[in-house]
């Protein structure tokens, strides 16, 4: 039997576990997406590995379930499972959902707490790795697709410190281009998602560049390994930019009339910002960043009652904004 079948049986009994109501033979034809035949040999040898599997009539419908426990010996968690888990947790507390997060926090204190310790002790710093490699500057809106299997491919890269190499589509140029890159990490901002990447050999400059995902046409893990650069920080490196694009930072200063200064002051614009009520009731919120054209299309959700005080020529700034860059255009 192949290692994707066996997985495959794998996942269909954990399901069969996890569903109290069990699965029909259409259930596991659409989940597995095989055919009638397929999901009926699938549950043939189901039976057959666990005689503890129950079958049930629900009308004219049959359903088979494994009973509870049965598969405590058999299932794992992966690193990838793991530090998901600890990077939503991430996400809750930057989207001020604390309650949640602490839910989550228990959640993966019991699983960590049924993971062995030789295996713990593999898995841990692994999930460590990953975590690192993930950035949100989620908020809520449209976003480009991205194809999973790639961001799957480029995590994996990233744990073992691989090069890939990528074909990328430059829109603004209307080319696709051959790249080798050393993965550091993601950051999802607010409508695209980028890989953050540096290059190598002679391209190389030391500067971390953004590729959209959605423009990476193909990837393919290298074998050559590399070095992490230590004073890289993705934390630090997404605080430069008010969104998910970079640009040389600057001073920014925003005043917020009375009537939204109280509504403006629950908002957290940026982690390292800082806000002042004035006397008159208006708010001024200052921080440093780049990313003028994300900064803009947030403004415009304020209209009338925000002015940019700083900086003084936002104006020309954003008239001049090059809205077509992309990593190749750096």
């Amino acid at each position: 039997m192949t290692y994707k079948k066996t997985e495959d049986l794998l996942k269909l009994a954990i399901l069969m576990q996890s569903n109290r109501e069990g699965l029909s033979i259409k259930d596991i034809a659409e989940r597995f997406r095989v055919s009638r035949r397929t999901a009926e040999r699938m549950r043939d040898l189901i039976i057959n590995e666990f005689p503890q599997c129950v079958e049930e009539k629900d009308g004219q419908i049959k359903r088979w379930h494994i009973p509870q426990g049965t598969l405590k010996d058999f299932i794992f968690f992966s690193v990838e499972e793991i530090s998901l888990l600890e990077t939503l947790k991430k996400l809750l507390v930057k989207n001020n959902m604390t309650d949640k997060a602490g839910t989550l926090d228990g959640v993966i204190d019991k699983i960590k707490a049924n993971i062995t310790d030789k295996k713990f002790m593999r898995i841990d710093p692994d999930a460590e790795v990953l975590m690192e490699a993930e950035g949100f500057i989620c908020r809520p809106g449209p976003k480009l697709k991205t194809d999973l299997e790639q961001i799957k491919l480029i995590r994996e890269a990233i744990l073992n410190s691989n090069e890939i190499c990528i074909k990328y589509h430059s829109r603004s140029k209307n080319r696709t281009f051959g790249f080798r890159v050393r993965p550091y990490g993601f950051l999802y901002g607010e409508r695209k998602h980028y890989l953050i990447a540096r290059y190598t050999g002679k391209r190389d400059d030391g500067i971390p560049r953004n590729f959209i995902l959605s423009n990476i046409k193909a990837v393919k893990v290298c074998s050559e390994r590399f070095a992490f650069d230590p004073d890289f920080n993705l934390q630090e490196y997404a605080e430069e930019a008010f969104g998910s694009y970079h640009e040389d930072p600057f001073d920014v200063e925003w005043l917020f009339d009375a009537e939204v200064a109280d509504e403006a002051s629950q908002y957290i614009f940026h982690p390292r910002q800082e806000t002042i009520r004035n006397k008159d009731g208006t708010l001024t919120v200052k921080f440093r960043a780049g990313g003028r054209l994300e900064m803009d299309w947030h403004l415009y959700t304020w209209g009338k009652h925000v002015t940019v005080v700083k900086p003084e020529n936002w104006r020309e700034m954003i008239d001049e904004t090059d809205f077509a860059a992309d990593a190749t255009g750096k």
